[in-house]
């Protein structure tokens, strides 16, 4: 065959390939499959609680993300970056973003031609019919063939399974981004609350440091007047025991404290040992938090987003398995040199080339392709179901902690009223016990009744701000649903 001749032939076919390619390309225009549509889910026109709220708008400070700034404490800023940055939960939901990413570019990879080289030597034999053991290697058939090859295979995506399973993985790596937004905005709601909770308790323990103070007194004044034998001894008794009470509420204190340090350390990713966090005199101010709309909580809070999705993936993989009763289409092309000696082992004449389509479908398989679709409509129809509940769970949870800060706040202005009525006791009673008109077990009634309300005031003050940092966390954060998927190489 003539070189002209060669090429002619090559041209001939490598039309016939393209025009192949072509019908490739226009039946691939289609995708077997459902489209996504949202599923319907019970969304109120506006929370139960919301009355007395503030309406979230745009440029509210919680929209742009540092959720935890709206508390105005420098150092909790800090440990908030600082847990951005080296918490180890949040790296392992980050390492798995990764995969989802790196699963996104397979996919797409899948697109694209393969193109495959290869050079080896073999070594063959073929039997010649005959079992004299005197044959020669040459005549008994022993054979050495190098090859060197260069091949490119390309599958149409006619049927749309490879657009369905990029959709399905481009779905999942989103739910992947919303999960590991979910796990940090968890992990950064649990600092919040460990921090304001020992700030707290930093004014419990001052509060407690005085009042021992003040117990120390009474117990000396007592002391004093038992000896000048104005009161009993039963009088000192009970100012020693209200004394060691005292003492011993502030040691279990120290160790509530400390075991917030320590899980504050561990949730910036440092050994408890290497951390301290030292004694503040200021307790972050209440915030006041913007609540949005119950449709807005679809898009703002991650773990619905990831639930969506998910949906989303499930969705597309009904797709990639109905595409499996239909043929593959695939193309290949390959073209080297083989020949049984080094010498003219790459020349034209050990020249050789191949080209063509390849199509290809399963008649028979005992069932196994309507299973994988019956089982993808199964886990769709649980993805949906899954999806629906976190929603609900969102609108319980906000409806919750925002019916929760409300009760508090109206708890906390009648206790901060009888705080009042307390210490304007007890400044009576102490009045009338220096003038020796009462005994000084009334004295202790009434300090009984005043420290319990410094407590109960603190312990409400407490409560509110961990319960502002739940409905924060339960509207989403400061996260917008608006973090894209970014490949990295």
């Amino acid at each position: 065959m003539t070189d002209s001749t060669f090429a002619r032939l090559a041209t001939l076919r490598g039309c016939r390939v393209a025009s192949l390619l072509l019908c490739g390309v226009l039946l691939s225009a289609c995708a077997i499959g459902p489209d996504y549509t949202r599923p319907e889910v019970v969304e109120p026109a506006q929370f139960k609680e919301a009355q007395g709220w503030r309406q979230a708008t745009p440029s509210d400070s919680l929209a742009r993300g540092a959720w935890w700034e709206l508390y105005g404490d420098r150092q909790l800023n800090d440990l908030v970056q600082r847990l951005n940055t080296s918490n180890q939960t949040v790296a392992q939901a980050e390492a798995r973003f990764r995969q989802a990413q790196a699963l996104v570019r397979s996919s797409r990879g899948a697109f694209y031609p393969s193109v495959d080289l290869s050079a080896g030597k073999t070594r063959a034999s073929q039997g010649t019919g005959s079992s004299s053991a005197s044959l020669s290697s040459s005549s008994s058939g022993i054979r050495d063939t190098l090859n060197a090859q260069l091949g490119v295979s390309w599958e149409a995506d006619i049927w749309g399974k490879l657009r369905r399973g990029l959709e399905a993985n481009e779905a999942s790596a989103e739910a992947s981004s919303a999960d590991l937004a979910a796990m940090r905005l968890s992990q950064q709601s649990e600092l919040v609350q460990s921090y304001l909770q020992l700030r707290v308790m930093d004014e419990q323990t001052r509060l407690l440091q005085a009042t021992l103070e003040t117990y120390q007194r009474s117990l000396q004044m007592t002391q004093n007047q038992y000896r000048a034998g104005i009161s009993g001894k039963d009088a000192v008794a009970q100012a020693q025991t209200q004394l060691k009470t005292t003492q011993a509420s502030l040691i279990d204190l120290i160790w509530q404290r400390a075991q917030l340090e320590n899980a504050i350390a561990v949730l910036i990713g440092e050994a408890p040992a290497n951390f301290n966090l030292a004694v503040s005199k200021d307790i972050p101010a209440l915030p006041q938090v913007p609540v949005s709309l119950p449709s807005q909580l679809l898009e703002r809070r991650p773990d619905i987003a990831s639930a969506e999705r998910s949906v989303i993936a499930a969705n597309a993989n009904i797709g990639v398995a109905k595409a499996a009763y239909y043929p593959d289409l695939s193309l290949s092309l390959a073209g080297g040199y083989s020949s049984s000696t080094y010498s003219d082992w790459i020349s034209l004449p050990n020249r050789f080339w191949s080209v063509g389509p390849k199509l290809a479908m399963t008649l028979f398989d005992g069932g196994q392709r309507s299973a994988e679709v019956d089982r993808t409509v199964a886990s769709y129809d649980e993805t949906v179901a899954k999806y629906r509940q976190t929603v609900l769970d969102g609108f319980r949870e906000v409806e919750n902690y925002m019916v929760q800060l409300k009760v508090l706040e109206d708890e906390a202005v009648v206790s901060n009223e009888a705080l009042e009525a307390a210490r304007e006791s007890l400044r009576l009673t102490q009045n009338q016990y220096k003038a020796g008109l009462i005994g000084y077990l009334d004295v202790v009634t009434v300090q009984a009744t005043a420290l319990s309300n410094e407590r109960t005031v603190l312990t409400l003050l407490q409560s509110r701000l961990v319960a502002s940092v739940q409905l924060i966390a339960a509207l989403g954060g400061g996260w917008d649903g608006q973090t894209p998927i970014v490949d990295k190489d």
